[in-house]
């Protein structure tokens, strides 16, 4: 089923999520300073890909704590909540159908990890 929704995911939208991800990594790496950036929008590109059967799992080791909130501030206010924003508003409107509901709750996990990237796993 997951392979399934993953089709449908990339033919419905899913694609350009990505590659708007993965542009906007690209863009990232230009500057020293971006890099960590990139790293975490290239993770969000390859959920986007296949939303489906993946899984985000919260880092417990201590060691980036500080440094995963710092940098979670500061995309907060450079990119996270536009993208979040994106990612609400598409789950609010995939999820008014019955079709779209599992569509949109990818939306809405995605948002999530739009909004804090740092110290998140996917698997």
């Amino acid at each position: 089923m997951n392979l399934l929704g993953n089709i449908i995911w990339l033919i419905f939208g899913g694609l350009f999520i990505a590659l708007e991800y993965f542009i906007a990594s690209v863009l990232l790496c230009c500057t020293i300073i971006g890099i960590p950036f990139a790293l975490q929008t290239a993770k969000l590109g390859i959920l986007a890909l296949y939303p489906f059967g993946s899984r985000i799992s919260h880092n417990t080791s201590g060691a980036h704590g500080c440094t995963s909130t710092i940098l979670n501030i500061i995309w907060f206010f450079v990119g996270g909540i536009w993208i979040l924003l994106t990612h609400f508003f598409m789950g609010i409107l995939l999820s008014i159908t019955i079709i779209g509901i599992p569509f949109g709750r990818q939306h809405f996990k995605l948002a999530g990890l739009a909004l804090t990237p740092f110290g998140h796993t996917i698997s």
